[in-house]
């Protein structure tokens, strides 16, 4: 089985054809079609070619869902002067499917 290593949102991320992976906040629409160019590596059986061999590489991938993570609750306190915060977060995220590798 082959696959791939790529970044994007500035993280980086290993996918096989057929994987649903979430990944930060891209633009599109459910159901449309992102690709990925930013390839760092990618394993075909025993052989693997890593990013000064791969010119033109890319991963194409289907957009199934626009979603947010889970909350992330932040606590700002200074001792001895009566203040406190609470804030929250949450990411937005995208779920994409890879569709194809192409190296």
């Amino acid at each position: 089985m082959s696959y791939a290593i790529f970044k994007t949102g500035g993280k980086q991320y290993r996918v096989g054809t057929g994987e649903v992976l979430t990944v930060e906040k891209l633009e599109g629409e459910p159901g449309s079609k992102v690709t990925f160019n930013e390839i760092l590596l990618v394993g075909e059986g025993a052989g693997v070619r890593v990013a000064g061999e791969l010119k033109g590489a890319s991963i194409v991938g289907e957009i199934l869902a626009q979603t947010k993570g889970d909350k992330v609750l932040s606590y700002k306190y200074r001792r001895r002067k009566g203040y406190h915060r609470t804030v929250g977060h949450r990411q937005k995220l995208t779920k994409v499917k890879v569709t194809e590798i192409n190296a």
